[in-house]
């Protein structure tokens, strides 16, 4: 078992992550920047290190060279990066291994298989997983619009690596998609370096439910149930309940089953949910999306009496998930 765990993020998340490495055995190390320095999470872990230069907070959490460093000066054997940051950061996943230290997540080739959409629509389709109609990955804005045209509106124009409802455009008519598209290429090209995009057919008031999964290393994967996080605000989640009110159970099972396969097609390691949409009738599209950790902890507890975060870094340290999930 891992004797010291660096955790790479800040607040609530950082200080749950402590406690599950308490219960696995293991001390602990804080990271914070000078504006964090009285912050819970500092006070909390066995150590704490600061990191990054004062006025830059984020930058500071999203400094893989400086993770990496104060790992290597910690002798922290495992980092874990929790929700937002730098937990879907194929680089960090990366320089970890490179350092010989364990990543809690995903190996770099899923992060960056499961970041781009149109490859893990792919899977999905191949996994047998329903999903929207969509449009190949281009920059070409005439194959976008006659994609469109065929898909039917309304659409979303989205960015191959986009996320955070970052380089991505409702678009209600044909009128509309020229300047949607170049609109959200500028966006997508600033915010990620890829103007790449693709079209999909948008859900006329859709609900948005997303599976929890859990997976070890040896092929099992489990789901954890589900939650509805419907209510939003520009593309971010307000508030989720767990469990998804209202929803039939065939569908339930179903989404059950598909968030199952999608993650196993993919080969996915550890936490993560998969995102459905679904439509006024009640049939469940797969959004073909596997992001890591959560915050909405304490919503998931109707579902799942156990601490995903302590089992996973139990399965990060190699052990199967049957024997971490009881």
């Amino acid at each position: 078992m891992f004797r010291k765990i660096l955790v790479a993020n800040r607040g609530e998340i950082a200080i749950r992550a402590f406690r599950a490495a308490y219960e696995l055995g293991a001390r602990t190390v804080a990271v914070f920047p000078y504006e964090d320095r009285n912050s819970m999470h500092r006070l909390k872990a066995d150590e704490a290190y600061q990191i990054g230069e004062p006025g830059h907070p984020v930058r500071a959490y999203l400094d893989v060279a400086e993770i990496i460093r104060v790992a290597k000066e910690s002798g922290a054997d495992a980092i874990y990066p929790g929700y937002g940051f730098l937990s879907e950061n194929p680089d960090l996943a990366q320089a970890a291994a490179d350092a010989g230290i364990a990543f809690i997540g995903p190996p770099r080739a899923v992060l960056e298989m499961a970041g781009n959409k149109v490859t893990a629509k792919e899977h999905a389709i191949a996994a047998g997983v329903p999903v929207l109609k969509s449009s190949p990955a281009t920059t070409d804005i005439e194959v976008l619009v006659a994609a469109a045209d065929d898909i039917g509106f309304p659409i979303f124009a989205k960015a191959v690596a986009g996320g955070g409802g970052r380089g991505m455009r409702r678009v209600e008519s044909r009128d509309d998609l020229r300047s949607a598209l170049e609109a959200a290429m500028r966006e997508a090209d600033s915010a990620f370096g890829d103007p790449t995009m693709f079209v999909e057919q948008a859900v006329v008031r859709p609900r948005h439910i997303e599976v929890q999964i859990l997976a070890d290393s040896h092929g099992e994967t489990v789901h954890l149930f589900e939650r509805d996080c419907s209510v939003q605000r520009r593309h971010q989640k307000v508030v989720e309940i767990a469990p998804a009110p209202n929803l039939n159970e065939d569908v339930r099972q179903a989404m059950y089953r598909d968030a199952v396969a999608f993650a196993r097609s993919i080969g996915y390691v550890n936490a993560g949910t998969v995102e459905f949409l679904l439509d006024t009738a009640g049939g469940a599209r797969g959004r073909a999306r596997v992001h890591r950790d959560e915050p909405a902890h304490p919503g998931r507890a109707h579902g799942d009496r156990g601490d995903h975060r302590r089992r996973s870094g139990a399965i990060a340290d190699a052990h199967r998930l049957r024997a971490v999930a009881r």
